[in-house]
């Protein structure tokens, strides 16, 4: 799901309803999933109304717990409740989905961010993914087949062969 707001809006407040859309197809058919197993997310999603969500959905929140929320427990002594539970290990796995925003960050067609129009900015964002999963899946299949993955020299976004693959390579 792609859901585009303004840049002055925080992340925060869109998770309600980004969960409220989630739909994961089932591999084997039948009714998509709607409850992931864990959320991974940044501090910034650390409020009690979060995790009481996340709760109630049996949802495993993997944040961290902010230095102020921290000071703020410990200072109530025992009446400030316990830790939050965080899996710092499973935390760690949180940089692969930062490193696929930069991916569509540094797109040039996105980076600029000439578009007027939040549909039209969407839209850029959906071809991104769309070259960004046929790059993933031509990778696969080289992968599969044993054939070279590697450029073989070719410039980025062009097969051995010199023709272009997708339109997020450098032309």
């Amino acid at each position: 799901m792609i859901a585009v707001t303004p840049g002055q809006a925080g992340d925060s407040p869109q998770l309600v309803p980004l969960l409220g859309e989630l739909s994961v197809d089932r591999l084997g058919g039948g009714r998509p999933r709607t409850t992931p197993t864990a959320l991974r997310a940044d501090k910034a999603y650390s409020s009690r109304a979060h995790r009481a969500l996340l709760r109630r959905r049996g949802i495993t929140a993997v944040i961290p717990e902010p230095d102020d929320q921290k000071r703020n427990r410990a200072r109530r002594g025992s009446r400030g409740g316990r830790p939050v539970g965080f899996d710092a290990k499973d935390y760690k796995g949180r940089n692969v989905v930062e490193r696929g925003f930069n991916q569509f960050k540094n797109w040039r067609g996105l980076a600029t961010r000439y578009d007027k129009h939040a549909l039209v900015f969407r839209g850029g964002l959906v071809l991104r993914a769309t070259c960004s999963g046929y790059d993933t899946l031509k990778r696969h299949a080289l992968d599969v087949l044993g054939q070279d993955v590697g450029d073989g020299g070719a410039r980025r976004g062009e097969l051995r062969r010199g023709r272009p693959f997708g339109l997020g390579g450098g032309v």
